[in-house]
């Protein structure tokens, strides 16, 4: 079983006689595999119903010779100008109303019949034609499935799903609370979209349209793979992407694909790069539900924090597409195999840059895939983690209204602190969802998972009276799934299994900090907690919390449940979860007796572990201890 490794290919912008050296450069890279199509509606089919494949016979041709595996992508996430020009009633349409124009990706309103016929008949035309290619490995529907449409015809569309949702409309005006500000429903026909309005939109009617989206966009991607499905048994994914803009719940989506991959790409450039590269990939590795996924796209050469590109020094290309391997990747795959020459993304950063194959980043390029493949005895293992984090996208959606008590209250920003603080110890932490067997982890952390359903918070209670270790962060259990509040006092889902009651909360300057009696600090956020029936760990030093407890412990069970009220300094953090920094990010892969642990070096200086084993990347048997250099990294199997 080998490793997949290459990347978004796109022949249509390159002259036919570039092809062959397409070809010639990814065998000399130790390329295998290449998604191709993702971006050429308008050269497969340049006038309605007529359709050129030539042009696309001759690459699968050429790549198949060459050894290369082919990713077939359906372009639907581009439609040509013509199907603009034609269906003016499919452009999107912003929460403002504005109607947007073509001429950039995207396009189209996934609630417009004509998009999803025409969806559906080039995924038919594509599958009809190709599914006995010998090239092919497995196709690939769409392209980072994330937009959202405001207009009439989505309006219909969520009115249908709420109906299906809700039953009735006393059901919806209860789950909206629409006593609120006279916005009760009498007739469906009123409910609309939560577009642009003159203050505060209702928080539930925004979170259901986030749940509408990523339903219906679901439903899309069914209607492709199922065109697919009905000519060829080759696995079909599409390409996940992570962004608060992102309408799409990806755990339940992982049922629907054959391969869950994902795209990723870090707005950070220091450190924060490789602790998001970690996140990205623990995070798909839940989604598929601990088995083996795919890194479908990253930058070959740069980084982006939201300002500018960073140029990614020698060695970390290699550095993060490993880390993605560690993490459960069956390979590392790039956006894109050559730079463009123009467009919008022509300077984005690819495996063939515009200097071409004379150039650093090609020679990293070729010497990642030549250790690409003695790392293959990998591909059937499975990630050990002994540790988990909660993740819930609906908690991420709800909190990035305008309602909350704080804009420092950050859903993403807590879920990363809890993962970092693992990352930087050594440890690899799963995510999982708050209604999943948790019984595995010796340790589950809870960061502010503000939403949460009564089913879930049983399951927790159920994890620590049989033993687990739970640690609860603030701004927790807040919420029902209707985004009700939970009345009684705060932690409200977590009060009893916490022996805690929260009378208020204490938002804290945005760069402000209270002391802590521990000599640690909290920021963002403080609570007034009264203990009820748990044991105070440690107490707020300053302010009007003064002596007020603000970490506790609750025996409940064989187990013990944790609350922390505030977001605490990394070294409180690190002694509450018993963690020490490590200097090498370390991940153990393990199948029947054999384990092979991974030892990434980000850091300047070398650091030394203890290792017995063989180390794969050059072969050498390892008996106590192994050095990695700085910037470098070792692979070893023990057995």
């Amino acid at each position: 079983m080998s490793l997949w490794y290459g990347g978004d290919y796109n022949p249509e912008q390159w002259d036919p006689v570039v092809w062959k050296d397409d070809v010639e450069l990814m065998r000399r890279a130790g390329v295998n595999l290449v998604t191709v199509g993702v971006f050429s509606w308008s050269s497969l089919e340049p006038s309605p119903g007529e359709y050129r494949f030539g042009w696309l016979d001759r690459v699968l041709d050429l790549l198949h010779g060459g050894g290369i595996s082919v990713d077939l992508a359906t372009p639907t996430a581009s439609p040509p100008p013509w199907f603009s020009r034609l269906h003016p009633e499919a452009l999107p349409v912003t929460a403002d109303g504005l109607r947007l124009t073509h001429g950039s990706r995207d396009t189209y309103c996934a609630c417009a019949p004509a998009y999803r016929t025409a969806a559906r008949g080039i995924a038919r035309q594509l599958a009809e034609q190709y599914h006995d290619h010998p090239a092919l490995a497995m196709w690939h529907v769409h392209n980072e499935y994330g937009t959202t449409c405001y207009c009439d015809l989505a309006a219909a569309r969520f009115r249908d799903w709420l109906r299906e949702r809700y039953g009735s409309l006393d059901r919806l005006n209860e789950a909206w609370t629409t006593a609120f500000w006279s916005q009760g429903y009498a007739d469906w026909a009123d409910v609309e979209p939560p577009r642009k309005t003159q203050y505060l939109v209702n928080p539930t009617h925004c979170l259901d349209y986030r749940r509408f989206w990523s339903d219906e966009l679901l439903a899309a991607f069914r209607e492709q793979k199922a065109e697919i499905n009905a000519v060829s048994e080759l696995p079909v994914t599409t390409n996940f992407v992570f962004g608060g803009w992102v309408p799409v719940n990806h755990a339940q989506w992982a049922a629907e694909v054959d391969v869950v991959a994902i795209d990723h790409y870090p707005d950070q450039a220091g450190i924060g790069a490789e602790e998001q590269t970690a996140f990205g990939a623990d995070l798909a590795r839940g989604w598929a539900g601990g088995k083996p996924w795919l890194l479908m796209e990253h930058a070959a050469g740069s980084l982006n924090d939201g300002r500018r590109w960073h140029t990614k020094e020698p060695g970390r290309m290699a550095r993060h597409s490993l880390s993605h391997v560690a993490r459960g990747s069956r390979g590392a795959l790039f956006f894109q195999w050559r730079a463009s020459r123009g467009g919008a993304e022509m300077y984005h950063s690819a495996m063939v840059p515009h200097a071409g194959p004379d150039s650093r980043r090609f020679t990293e390029i070729e010497e990642l895939g030549s250790v690409l493949p003695r790392l293959a005895e990998v591909a059937e293992s499975n990630v050990v983690a002994e540790v988990a984090v909660l993740w819930d996208v609906e908690c991420w959606w709800a909190m990035q209204g305008t309602h909350l008590p704080s804009s420092s209250l950050d859903y993403l920003a807590a879920v990363r602190s809890a993962h970092r603080h693992f990352w930087r110890a050594g440890l690899t932490a799963d995510f999982a969802a708050p209604d999943a067997d948790l019984s595995s982890y010796r340790l589950v952390v809870v960061p502010s998972l503000y939403l949460i359903s009564d089913e879930a918070a049983a399951n927790l209670r159920a994890y620590v009276e049989a033993g687990g270790q739970l640690v609860v962060g603030y701004f927790s259990g807040i919420v029902d799934p209707d985004l009700r509040v939970r009345l009684g006092g705060y932690p409200g889902a977590f009060t009893e299994l916490l022996g805690v009651r929260v009378e208020e909360f204490h938002p804290l300057p945005e760069d402000g900090t209270v002391a802590l009696a521990s000599g640690g600090h909290g920021r963002l956020w403080s609570e007034h907690v009264h203990a009820i029936s748990a044991e105070v760990v440690d107490r707020y030093a300053d302010g009007v919390l003064d002596g007020l407890p603000a970490i506790t412990r609750h025996e409940v069970g064989a187990g013990t449940a944790w609350y922390v009220s505030t977001e605490v300094d990394d070294e409180t953090a690190a002694r509450l979860l018993g963690l020490s920094p490590s200097p090498l990010e370390t991940v153990h892969r393990r199948r029947g007796d054999t384990t092979w642990t991974f030892l990434i070096n980000h850091g300047e200086q070398e650091a030394v572990a203890p290792a017995a084993g063989v180390e794969l990347v050059t072969g050498e048997q390892v008996d106590g201890a192994v050095t990695v250099p700085g910037g470098g990294y070792a692979v070893l199997r023990s057995t």
